[in-house]
């Protein structure tokens, strides 16, 4: 007899539940503020992540009759994740790099270029390494150049500083000698690298740390069944979202928000690059005194410990470039004898480099400067290399999968990566060269005229000179949006007047409307500012290294002491670089200082933090901590839990950046789960930004699945919003998902309705227009039938959009 066949599954039973689940952008939100009462409950989550009702709604469910007409509201906060406290303002100090991290999530669509994909992730991670070595060797620079061995060698400068007496040359204590001075200096740099990767490990397991529901990862792909890195379903290594492999969208991958392994990896690699920076400083010196006169201390030992460190750096270089994010399945491995022994490793050859240089040396004499003039001209000459390669790359990967909307045709990574090596490169001028003229007095370092100390090295005067060059050139864009965006404003008066009739014209309320929405469309522009800054910036760079190794002097020094008109003009621009260097890593210092005081400059600052740290940590383990790693399997986990639970209907609503947490929540759903969400998103950057700049993620092709995935969506905008934006997606024959632009203001003079003059928006309150709630509504009748009124009414039947792919 043959066995029966079990029948189908039974439909879950819609209990007429229904569900919007809010979400705020960026700046923060309270949960007073997102649900307009100032009585809530939290229902879970913690304080610095949760989701809070309405105190009369904290069991809406159990009475779905009363919320017929609209949906139980929902708020979810995430501000306690970036700019809540203000001590994280203090991350912008490490601005750079987040800015190479955002350049790794900035390469092009890619269709099978598995190769080229993994180089430009390689090229990136090279670059964030070579940051990490630069902000070292400016903490170097700065304790064992000008402090340990320029000051606390020359007695005019160690004289007028009191705290330098135990360690000035001329007391003749155990301190004074150089090899002495530079081993105690170390200790700073070298607590430096100890607080970065403190900082690293410790916000890992605050934010990034929480583990996805196991429930989500129904939905992962793993070709190759191994988690490895170099399995087709990485896109930093073998595959990419558009492969001709039937592979999900990257951002639907399990492993997407979870990059602990790597983290891991990175940290241990920068953090001993950094030791081994720290060591290469101070054995340098010591070694060049050891060649060039006799010393009592046995050449071997110096030898050996050369040979380590360039074993040890080899071994750094290799773990960067052996693999990168493992997202097809969730990695929870880790590399324990790499993280501990590497770091370990090179903290231990830095105790043995300290050692050999505090080696009594009697003949010993400090003069001149240390010998960091070559290094970082090879880390000036390497970056641009780097983001020559990335360059190259990255418009390979364009002209085979070429995409209108990217930004610089595919030029945006590299743009950005030059930027964060730009950033670099004046907070390390900006430190040495302040730190210089506050130990030197009234002299001005290197210029010879009542100078006591050689000063920075060469090439930061250099690249100081050709700041003001930047600048003036930067002027042209600029000037150019300026003329055209005025001139567009007067060209809206017209059809403004014309939106708005019958109401009389009012000319000041015309070019005010005009004004407001021609320079929100100055977004669009952004990009070529971009491109135009770090086109300059590399070309410039490199001829402040070719300057400053023709020359090896400060620019428009005169050998004879006479100043020509070019050498005049060659030190305008150079002191004024190098003031303008200084004045921005005090703004740097103290915006940061603000932040902490005055939450106002807090929370303008979190924008900026907001939108920086969206993505996970792929380049730089020091990058501010990647708060998506914690929001988006909290709204996952909570949109799955509750349509499971209920049966019910539910919309994420997300505005400005959580319309972004929203999309990706959407994509780590389960079918079963999505079936039942519809996406309502306004002001959003989803596709103005982040389609552009990060299209192999939000590009038109992961849009278009997202949209033919998630049961119903909508979008609304404003042509007045400087942030959100259209979707752009319109196949035939569905009508799209945006429904814009709203007309804002909602009212152009005094009316009846509305008797007193409306303001004009913007990117705020989406709400108060009536079409959002029109636009819910609709997004409910979709989704499914409602309850029938008391009173006898039939139960609604049917769906509008039956016809729909549900994914």
């Amino acid at each position: 007899m043959a066995p029966a066949i079990p029948p189908p599954p039974r439909p879950p039973q819609n209990t007429g539940a229904a569900l919007e689940l809010l979400v705020h952008g960026v700046g923060g939100a309270t949960p007073q503020e997102m649900l307009g009462d100032p009585r809530t409950v939290r229902v879970t989550g913690d304080a610095t992540a949760a989701v809070y009702r309405r105190t009369e709604d904290a069991h809406g469910e159990k009475h779905p009759e009363r919320y017929r007409d609209e949906p139980v509201a929902e708020a979810y906060c995430w501000s306690g994740l970036t700019s809540g406290n203000g001590s994280r303002a203090l991350w912008l100090l490490l601005l750079p790099f987040m800015v190479v991290n955002l350049a790794h999530w900035m390469r092009p669509t890619a269709a099978g270029r598995t190769r080229a994909v993994r180089l430009y992730g390689v090229a990136v991670r090279l670059v964030a390494l070579s940051l990490t070595v630069l902000l070292t060797a400016a903490a170097c620079e700065v304790a064992l150049d000008l402090v340990a061995w320029q000051c606390a060698g020359t007695p005019d400068c160690s004289g007028r500083r009191s705290w330098l007496g135990f360690l000035s040359s001329h007391q003749g204590g155990w301190w004074s000698q150089p090899g002495r001075r530079l081993a105690l200096a170390a200790t700073v740099p070298a607590a430096l690298v100890g607080l970065l990767w403190y900082l690293s490990n410790r916000t890992w397991s605050a934010y990034e740390s929480q583990s996805p529901l196991d429930a989500l990862d129904g939905d992962g792909y793993d070709p190759d069944g191994t988690e490895e890195a170099h399995g087709p379903g990485d896109p930093d290594n073998a595959d990419d979202p558009e492969s001709a492999r039937p592979v999900p969208p990257a951002l639907s991958r399990p492993g997407f928000w979870y990059g602990r392994r790597l983290v891991a990896r990175l940290r241990a690699a920068h953090t001993a690059a950094g030791f081994l920076t720290v060591a290469a400083f101070v054995m340098g010196a010591a070694t060049l005194h050891d060649r060039s006169v006799g010393s009592s201390v046995p050449p071997v030992f110096g030898l050996v410990i050369q040979g380590a460190l360039v074993l040890c750096a080899m071994v750094v270089v290799w773990v960067i470039c052996r693999r990168g994010r493992s997202e097809s399945v969730r990695d929870n491995r880790v590399d324990g004898a790499l993280i501990t022994y590497l770091p370990g490793s090179a903290l231990a050859l830095l105790g043995l480099a300290v050692v050999h240089a505090a080696w009594s040396r009697p003949e010993w004499v400090s003069s001149g400067s240390l010998s960091g003039e070559t290094a970082f001209r090879l880390l000036a000459l390497g970056q641009g290399l780097l983001v020559v390669i990335m360059a190259l790359v990255a418009r390979s990967l364009y002209r085979r999968t070429p995409e209108p909307r990217t930004t610089l045709y595919g030029l945006g990574g590299p743009s950005v990566a030059m930027l964060a090596c730009a950033l670099g490169g004046v907070m390390t001028g900006g430190v040495a060269q302040r730190v210089a003229d506050w130990l030197d007095g009234p002299g001005t370092p290197g210029m010879g005229r009542g100078s006591i100390i050689e000063g920075p090295p060469v090439l930061l005067s250099w690249q100081a000179s050709v700041i003001p060059v930047l600048l003036l050139l930067l002027l042209v864009p600029v000037l150019f949006l300026t003329v055209r965006t005025a001139r567009r404003a007067r060209r809206m008066g017209p059809d403004i007047e014309a939106e708005y009739a019958p109401e009389p014209p009012d000319p000041a309320r015309t070019r005010r409307i005009a004004r407001i929405r021609a320079t929100a469309a100055l977004t669009d522009s952004a990009p070529w500012i971009v491109g135009v800054v770090s086109a300059a910036t590399l070309l410039l760079g490199a001829a402040a290294v070719a300057g400053s190794w023709a020359s090896g002097e400060v620019p428009g020094l005169a050998t004879d002491g006479a100043a020509a008109p070019v050498e005049s003009l060659a030190e305008a621009a150079q002191s004024t670089g190098s003031w303008l260097i200084g004045f921005g890593f005090i703004l740097f210092v103290a915006g940061g200082r603000r932040a902490y005081r005055d939450a106002s400059a807090r929370r303008t600052i979190g924008i900026l933090w907001d939108v920086g740290t969206f993505w996970p940590r792929a380049a730089h383990p020091f990058a501010p901590p990647c708060y998506a790693e914690r929001a988006v399997p909290d709204l996952a986990s909570r949109m799955c839990a509750w349509t499971a639970t209920t049966k019910g209907r539910l919309i994420i609503s997300g505005h400005s950046q959580g319309s972004v947490l929203a999309a990706a929540a959407v994509w780590q759903l389960p079918d079963s789960a999505r079936r039942r969400v519809g996406l309502l998103t306004y002001g959003s950057p989803i596709e103005r930004l982040y389609g552009r700049w990060f299209p192999a993620y939000f590009g038109a092709v992961p849009l278009l699945g997202l949209n033919r995935s998630v049961h119903c969506w909508r979008n609304l905008f404003r042509a007045t919003d400087p942030i959100g934006g259209p979707v752009r997606l319109s196949t035939d024959p569905d009508p799209g998902v945006d429904r814009g632009p709203l007309k804002d203001p909602l009212a152009y003079g005094r009316t009846t309705a509305l008797p007193l003059p409306e303001p004009i928006l913007g990117h705020s309150d989406y709400q108060a227009d009536p079409v959002f709630a029109k636009e819910r509504a609709a997004l409910l009748e979709e989704l499914g039938p409602r309850l029938p009124r008391q009173g006898g009414d039939v139960l609604e039947k049917g769906q509008k959009s039956s016809g729909r792919s549900s994914g």
